[in-house]
């Protein structure tokens, strides 16, 4: 069964139409108590780190994120869910969940940024609309299960102001390009997540969410931080 954690700061609708319309059940809820036996999570979310953290903190869903991230079993962070999984955003000064080494950092601190954006003609900030993704290997493991039968190159949603930069690059699965590299794409051992919206990216999002709902537990050994 899959668990989707609402903590009033998710896109939990989109989600929710896309799972049904895979045929997967699932389990909606503000507590935690209500997931404790779902063998895979979802983490979506959108908005701003420090509402984000506060509300998980509120609810409980903090500790049950990381007892989660710890038993082994699936979890999967989409957009805001995905950045919240690292120690520290740059919104707000946030600490988040600190279950991957990395910061998340506005796009106007990347080295590099300003300079793409002035030679593009300004690249607008939030990065909204359509991004192709380029996979990368990862370094000792094979090809990331949530990726199975989707192409290197394929266009996926993005709505986004800040950017993932983990301490380990071997988590990077796959990356967007837009005036510097957008790690879009995470994936430590039993942990996934994309800084896009796969519910929201037609077919092939629809696929990646279909490779989670079907993950293989003995599948998710993936890059060591």
């Amino acid at each position: 069964m899959i668990g989707i954690i609402d903590y009033n700061a998710g896109n939990i609708k989109s989600v929710q139409r896309a799972l049904e319309f895979l045929k997967k059940d699932y389990v909606l809820s503000k507590n935690p108590l209500d997931l404790k036996n779902c063998d895979r999570v979802i983490f979506p979310g959108v908005g701003e780190a420090k509402y984000a953290m506060e509300q998980l903190e509120k609810t409980g869903f903090d500790s049950f994120i990381r007892d989660f991230a710890a038993s082994g079993k699936p979890l999967f962070g989409i957009c805001l869910g995905s950045q919240v999984i690292f120690d520290f955003s740059e919104e707000s000064d946030t600490d988040c969940l600190g279950l991957i080494p990395g910061k998340i950092r506005h796009f106007s601190n990347l080295p590099g940024f300003s300079e793409a954006s002035e030679k593009a003609g300004s690249l607008k900030i939030p990065h909204m609309g359509w991004s192709s993704v380029t996979f990368a290997a990862q370094s000792g493991a094979e090809e990331c299960p949530l990726l199975k039968g989707v192409p290197s190159g394929t266009d996926f949603y993005f709505v986004h102001s800040y950017v993932i930069q983990p301490d380990n690059p071997a988590v990077i699965a796959g990356s967007a390009d837009y005036g510097v590299q957008v790690p879009s794409v995470i994936w430590k051992d039993n942990i996934f997540a994309t800084q896009f919206h796969p519910e929201k990216s037609a077919a092939h999002g629809l696929t990646i969410l279909q490779n989670f709902a079907t993950l293989d537990a003995d599948s998710c050994g993936g890059a060591s931080c």
